[in-house]
């Protein structure tokens, strides 16, 4: 819809200007309708996953492998399933239907969080735990916890009242530990008693839980870690009371009380945590003591048998990392190493993994330029390279309990991944090569794995292999296959190290006529949007099936390139991504002149969306419209670990943030832009739009305004799912025009 100030309109009547924007919602896509009948399968299936093995976990005897799985390609609840290697047969264990009937699922708004900021868009069962002997299966359903014999299917419904969070096994197996009402629980599995651990905890001040930032920006659920001996805990207590308090008003809901949500933004205060250590029966903390002014996030957790307990706190800049030893009888912590770099230190949650002796442990770092794999000595000390720089080292996998060998996750490229393994002679040997994405999930005695292979040619398909990589298996899938083939290649063009890029044109793409183009952008950091995998190729094909040519390239910024690479965008998210996506879109133009450059869209989601809209406000000589999906609009209203990382701690007189705003282009913009946000989300909030919307519509600008209603920051709801789809084209068409 249209949005010009009523002021524009002197002499119309009351009601004209609405009338006009209802008007305008109906009559979008005069003389084009868009072809929905893949984008409707698309949604109806979550992009044809639905129905496809995930989250596969390894029996400690290799003999079987678990995993969750819908149990059709439109069903979005998820199922128990056990793999048996040997015969290649697959069991049901457990339905959400047998355990709700043909009930929904109720969820406390604090799952919900927790699911939002994993981003699990199902329902069902989401997450399954095995016990240490491999006997039990813990799995959380609908608030509810159930406790599954794998020897003869048989669950159980644990005992346990009101909203239970995070619930995890003691190494043992006989005890569960869970979080409630914000403090922190233990379960006796034998005799069904729980035991309340700590007191007092409340919204502002829990026990157990990892806050915001952790989830949504570090990559850390854990709230509280078991000792190896089950006899002890260490948890985090989380004090947000200094924490600015926003109220999250969904316009859509006005029935419902606002949710306050404690949200830091950068410069103002973060939750202070601090750990203690407390007997899993009972008692009082011992906390742990370190330099928290200086280092006041705390990152990382490990309590290893022959290692011991180790924390891993950072500074407010994200410039330093320190891994502390802890002596759990005093809370006492020694520095063992500390990480260091001018712009900022990645974090990789998998470390440090210790050995099985304690003797040292594995860490990874950037130090030299691209990501590597160091063996360090129990205190810290450096040992030597593992898997250098050159091995395009990506994430562990798994290490035998010497180290001796490795398995790793290596980028050859920056479209692919690929399963390696680091030989006990320091020499390197490929176990995939096929060009897509894979994943692996190791484990058992004999090793075996899950490999899970994404590429040009096909879906996700996961296989199971010994650990010299013979085929052993395939865990079944019933989802469905995709209802058009892809017509993608991928390219790297442009200056100095160049742009890796995706170009997909129509099935019916005809080489005599020039294509308006579509950049599908996201652009910001620890995210690539060209790889080589189909499941990132679908949606581009049915966009550029209703008249375009689709492109996209990975920006400087994004990961997969070396450090340099990746750090270039500190300070400049205003300029550096939008400036490389022009350079490749002319490199592409200047090779293949079917792209009609003088007619180029752009969309994206997030920080695509903030592209999207950066775009045609600071570059509209080159992008002649744009989408803007749950765009950040002003860096001052994001959360604190992910913006400060890069764009730095603000002071007073900042220029940086504004700099980088969306705000102050408003009034320069001359080219059609649509804005699409859900009206709860929770993450980037809706009022980013809607702080941009007021913007445009003080300085007398047009653009058109989706609200999304009762949508977070995911829009998994199939309907709507392709409502946005169909918007985003009609808008494009409308404004770009046909092939010619």
């Amino acid at each position: 819809m249209q949005l010009k100030p009523a002021l524009r309109f002197p002499g119309r009547p009351r009601g004209w200007f609405l009338s006009l924007l209802f008007h305008a919602m109906a009559t979008v896509s005069a003389g084009f309708a868009a072809d929905t009948s893949f984008i409707s399968d698309y949604s109806e299936t979550r992009g044809f996953q639905l129905g496809r093995p995930v989250a596969p976990q390894i029996t400690p005897d290799g003999q079987s492998v678990l995993f969750l799985r819908a149990a059709g390609p439109r069903t979005a609840k998820q199922s128990v399933f056990e793999f048996d290697v040997a015969s290649g047969r697959t069991r049901e264990l457990l339905t959400a239907e047998q355990v709700l009937g043909a009930g929904d699922e109720q969820l406390s708004p604090e799952e919900k969080a927790r699911r939002e900021r994993a981003r699990i868009s199902v329902g069902g069962f989401t997450s399954l735990q095995l016990s240490k002997d491999g006997t039990q299966i813990l799995a959380p359903l609908a608030g509810r916890l159930f406790l599954i014999e794998r020897a003869t299917a048989k669950a159980r419904e644990l005992p346990l009242a009101g909203t239970v969070l995070d619930p995890r096994f003691s190494p043992d197996g006989r005890q569960l530990a869970f979080v409630r009402d914000f403090d922190l629980w233990t379960f006796d599995l034998a005799t069904n008693r729980e035991r309340r651990l700590t007191k007092g905890g409340s919204e502002a001040v829990s026990h157990g839980l990892a806050e915001f930032v952790a989830q949504e920006e570090m990559g850390r659920f854990a709230g509280y870690w078991w000792s190896p001996d089950s006899k002890s805990l260490l948890y985090q207590e989380s004090d947000a009371r200094e924490v600015e308090v926003w109220h999250l008003a969904d316009p859509f809901k006005p029935d419902r009380t606002p949710s306050p949500q404690f949200y830091p933004r950068p410069g103002k205060a973060n939750v202070k945590v601090r750990l203690g250590i407390i007997s899993a029966k009972g008692g009082r903390t011992r906390w742990l003591s370190w330099e928290a002014a200086k280092h006041p996030y705390f990152t990382h957790a490990d309590w290893h048998a022959a290692g011991g307990l180790t924390v891993t706190v950072q500074t407010r800049d994200q410039r330093e990392v320190v891994l502390l030893r802890v002596n759990p009888k005093t809370g006492v912590t020694t520095p063992l190493l500390t990480e260091r770099d001018p712009v900022w230190v990645n974090l990789d949650q998998k470390f440090p993994q210790w050995l099985q002796d304690g003797s040292g442990f594995l860490w990874t770092t950037e130090r030299n330029g691209g990501w590597e794999l160091e063996l360090r000595g129990a205190d810290g000390a450096f040992r030597e390279t593992l898997v250098a720089k050159e091995a395009h080292w990506h994430s562990l996998v798994h290490a035998s309990d010497d180290a001796k060998t490795i398995h790793f996750l290596a980028q050859p490229t920056p479209v692919e991944r690929q399963l390696c393994r680091r030989n006990p002679d320091g020499s390197v040997t490929p176990l995939t090569r096929e060009l897509g994405v894979v994943s692996a999930v190791f484990g058992g005695k004999p090793a075996v794995y899950a490999l899970t292979q994404d590429t040009p040619a096909a879906l996700a398909q996961t296989t199971i292999h010994r650990a010299d990589g013979t085929r052993l298996g395939e865990l079944p899938s019933v989802a469905e296959a995709p209802s058009l083939a892809t017509r993608t290649e991928l390219a790297k063009v442009g200056p100095r190290a160049g742009f890796q890029v995706r170009i997909t044109r129509p099935r019916n793409f005809d080489p005599a006529r020039k294509y308006p183009v579509l950049v599908d952008v996201y652009g910001g950091p620890h995210a690539q949007v060209v790889q080589a995998a189909q499941r990132g190729w679908l949606l581009p094909q049915w966009l550029a099936d209703q008249g375009f040519i689709v492109v996209a390239a990975d920006n400087r910024g994004t990961p997969g390139r070396g450090r340099e690479w990746e750090r270039e965008i500190f300070g400049q998210f205003g300029s550096v991504p939008v400036e490389d996506q022009v350079a490749a879109l002319r490199a592409l133009g200047a090779k293949h002149p079917e792209l009609d450059l003088d007619r180029v869209g752009i969309t994206g989601w997030s920080f695509g969306g903030y592209m999207g809209a950066l775009g045609v406000l600071r570059r509209a000589d080159v992008f002649k419209a744009g989408v803007a999906g749950a765009p950040v609009t002003d860096w001052f209203d994001y959360d604190t670990h992910y913006t400060e990382r890069y764009l730095g701690v603000p002071g007073e007189g900042d220029p940086v943030y504004p700099a980088n705003s969306l705000l102050k282009d408003a009034a320069g913009l001359s080219r059609p832009l649509l804005l699409i946000h859900g009206t709860a989300d929770d993450n980037v909030f809706f009022r980013h739009s809607l702080k941009l919307a007021d913007a445009l519509t003080r300085a007398g600008k047009p653009f058109e305004f989706v609200p999304l209603g009762g949508f977070t920051h995911m829009v998994p709801e199939p309907a709507m799912a392709e409502q946005r789809w169909v918007r985003t084209v009609e808008f494009f068409r409308r404004h770009l025009g046909e092939p010619k």
